[in-house]
């Protein structure tokens, strides 16, 4: 039970990564949420999907990465996930900025 966490985290982490691969490769604008699909109007939507699926890959690298540091010592993985989360949403915001 001492790694519950981790092994929880990657699981999850690999059921977005999953998400994100069905999305890129169906580039299917539909497949998003209704929520977020009725706030953005992209004039490409394909491609709109396909940038937003590399966007969710990337935001689900951080909890992947934390749960690895997990099994190591569990601060440093609060530090891996915080830090990979800041830096890898950044890397998406500028992925996103030419999709309109």
């Amino acid at each position: 039970m001492e790694y519950a966490v981790s092994i929880l985290m990657l699981a999850f982490s690999l059921a977005i990564l999953f998400y994100a691969g069905i999305l890129a490769l169906t580039k299917n604008y539909n497949m998003l949420p209704y929520r977020s699909r009725v706030s953005v109007k992209p004039k490409d939507p394909k491609r709109y999907a396909l940038q937003l699926s590399k966007v969710i890959a990337l935001a689900a690298l951080a909890p992947a990465l934390g749960s690895l540091a997990g099994l190591w010592h569990s601060i440093a993985a609060i530090a891996v996930f915080v830090g990979a989360l800041i830096v890898l949403l950044w890397i998406g915001a500028k992925l996103m900025r030419g999709v309109e």
